[in-house]
């Protein structure tokens, strides 16, 4: 009879929620680029304002250009808190991860165990077995023998 491990179906969903919180790191991790993508581009719309303030000979500008730079450093600190959060949220969706892998492992575990188990009953199944099929074939060379030395006499 072939080895059926009894928690089979347990194991296979322990290891789908695993590959699901796989896929929800992968996202969040997704989502901390993206913001940080953001946060890039949003510092490279500060330097090149800043650097058209320097190049531009009209100062009735300034106005306009301090109060685009003050919307732009507004959006970088929401970005920032953006990112900070998303960072929160990709620790905790590691920190799931390692607990669905440490469920898989254990179920893992468990069945190497119980296959180890399986056959060690297997092999003494069939030591026992062989044993009877000894003691078999030695009873009938024993009446083999004694029905030779009946002949003999």
């Amino acid at each position: 009879m072939p080895f059926r491990y009894r928690l089979q179906k347990v194991l296979d969903f322990r290891i789908k929620k695993k590959e699901e919180q796989l896929q929800a790191v992968i996202k969040a991790k997704y989502e901390v680029d993206r913001i940080q993508g953001l946060i890039e581009a949003n510092r490279q719309e500060i330097s090149g304002v800043i650097q058209i303030m320097r190049t531009t000979p009209d100062y009735r500008l300034m106005d306009s250009y301090d109060k685009y730079l003050k919307h732009l450093y507004e959006k970088e600190e929401e970005l920032i808190k953006q990112k900070d959060e998303a960072e929160k949220i990709l620790e905790e969706e590691k920190r799931k991860l390692v607990e669905r892998e440490k469920e898989v492992k254990v179920l893992e575990k468990h069945k190497e165990n119980a296959l180890e188990a399986y056959r060690e009953e297997e092999k003494q199944a069939e030591n026992k077995q062989l044993s009877e099929v000894a003691v078999q074939k030695y009873f009938q060379r024993t009446r083999a023998k004694k029905e030779e030395e009946g002949e003999d006499d």
